[in-house]
């Protein structure tokens, strides 16, 4: 597992995206990558915003495969990212929540509350927009 958190924190940022991205297309089709959750989890408070980035989508798309409900110690910490103090990140996460949501409907309501409620203020006025319009269109993904 080691050798997994050490190529999705790489140096080099090409490289790990293109594992991440290895990672999340494996994810859409089996649940192979699920056995290391809580792992990619534990990267969720990583410094740099990049491997927060990536760790996003990798656990929301093994979100379909979470039968032990592991998502749910997770939630908040998830859900605390939507206002990351990267706006980028803050878009990615947004944009994630509605892959989580699809795959675990439970959620839905404490998703919306959380864009709902997310204060946006500190971001600048040039990225704001985007966010409101991220939470719009996930708001509208996972509209039941």
């Amino acid at each position: 597992m080691q050798e997994i958190i050490a190529k999705l924190t790489a140096k080099d940022d090409k490289y790990a995206c293109a594992f991440a991205d290895k990672i999340i297309s494996e994810s859409m089709d089996t649940d192979q990558w699920y056995a290391y959750f809580d792992d990619f989890a534990s990267l969720l408070h990583h410094p740099k915003s990049l491997v927060r980035n990536r760790v996003l989508f990798i656990l929301a798309a093994n979100a379909q495969w979470d039968v032990e409900n592991r998502f749910d110690a997770i939630l908040q910490d998830y859900l605390a990212l939507v206002t990351d103090e990267k706006p980028i990140t803050a878009r990615q996460c947004i944009k994630a929540l509605a892959q989580v949501g699809k795959a675990k409907p439970q959620y839905i309501p404490e998703i919306i509350d959380s864009l709902h409620s997310a204060d946006l203020s500190k971001y600048k006025d040039s990225m704001r927009p985007l966010i409101e319009q991220d939470i719009v269109e996930t708001e509208k993904a996972l509209a039941l």
